[in-house]
């Protein structure tokens, strides 16, 4: 054997430790990453609906439910319910954030059109999820189209539906990419509202690795996207928002977004050239308050939840 290939064998051997303890390392890095961002650290809500009924002089019938998913875990959510033949409106939050994050819009949603709201812990949120990990908004979508099968089986005490057969989406961030691709599916969501849209799940994804390690670095964003398509087994969806919402029909859509969304602001923007029919899509991407800023003056928070609710109310409400 040449003494070059003797040379290099036995320098293969000796760095092969080396490599292997390097990949271990590697594989552990993005392991921690991955399950540190689809495994949210416990916190307890902000309100529920008991502490809101005590907090204000509004008495909130809400009901907690549950339902299953279209994989056959469950689901949980409060339920507001409205006038029988009304439509039906669900707020899903964003990434980090859970159902009482949109519990004050969805009490004032209810009881200025009496729709019915639900309000749903999006997976792996809320203490003790029954879903223990977050997919990013790729298996959300799927979700909220099961929340919406769950509200078109509610019956009135005399048997009647619930719901009629109209259905308003609002989501921030994360919540607002499921609920667009919940949309291109159902063709009976007429309405969304949705508040600062990523352009897909790695961008959730990219801010959760970021937040996670401390460092906004394209190279770790890179490990927790190869990451995330190991850790779901195949299940883990990317579409663009802008590829969904091109295949989206006979939906109004009312885009937000502000300053204090960052990089999320463009990306709405650019959503809003997207759809099929520009005339049915409205944007105002310069607000001072969005579905992000929860703590905003209470004069700031009530314009935007009136705008809101006076966009389900015209574009649900049946001529």
């Amino acid at each position: 054997m040449p003494a070059r290939r003797r040379t290099g064998r036995k320098l293969f051997k000796a760095l092969l430790p080396v490599i292997l303890l390097g990949a271990l390392a590697l594989a552990a890095l993005v392991g921690w990453m991955i399950y540190g961002a689809t495994h949210l650290p416990p916190h307890a809500y902000l309100v529920t609906p008991e502490q809101f009924s005590h907090l204000s002089d509004r008495g909130v019938k809400a009901t907690d439910e549950n339902w299953l998913n279209h994989d056959g875990t469950r689901a949980r959510g409060w339920l507001l319910r409205g006038a029988e033949g009304a439509p039906a409106v669900l707020l899903a939050h964003r990434y980090g954030a859970d159902r009482s994050w949109l519990l004050n819009l969805g009490v004032k949603l209810n009881e200025t059109t009496n729709m019915t709201v639900l309000l749903p812990d999006l997976r792996g949120h809320g203490p003790n999820p029954p879903v223990g990990a977050t997919s990013f908004g790729a298996l959300e979508a799927e979700d909220l189209l099961a929340a919406a099968e769950f509200l078109a089986a509610l019956r009135t005490p005399q048997g009647h539906p619930l719901v009629g057969d109209s259905y308003g989406l609002y989501g921030v961030e994360m919540g607002g990419y499921a609920a667009l691709g919940a949309a291109q599916k159902n063709p009976l969501i007429r309405s969304l509202v949705l508040d600062s849209i990523p352009d897909a799940s790695d961008d959730v994804l990219g801010t959760a690795v970021s937040a996670r390690t401390g460092f906004d670095s394209s190279v770790l964003r890179l490990l927790g996207r190869v990451g995330a398509r190991l850790y779901f087994h195949g299940n883990y969806r990317n579409t663009s928002a802008c590829t969904i919402a091109e295949s989206t029909k006979d939906v109004q859509v009312l885009l937000l977004s502000g300053p204090d969304a960052g990089s999320l602001r463009g990306t709405t923007e650019i959503l809003a050239k997207c759809f099929p029919n520009p005339s049915n899509v409205e944007a105002l991407t310069d607000l001072q308050l969005t579905g992000f800023n929860i703590s905003s003056s209470a004069e700031q928070g009530e314009a935007y939840d009136r705008r809101v609710i006076e966009y389900f109310t015209r574009t649900l409400s049946k001529p």
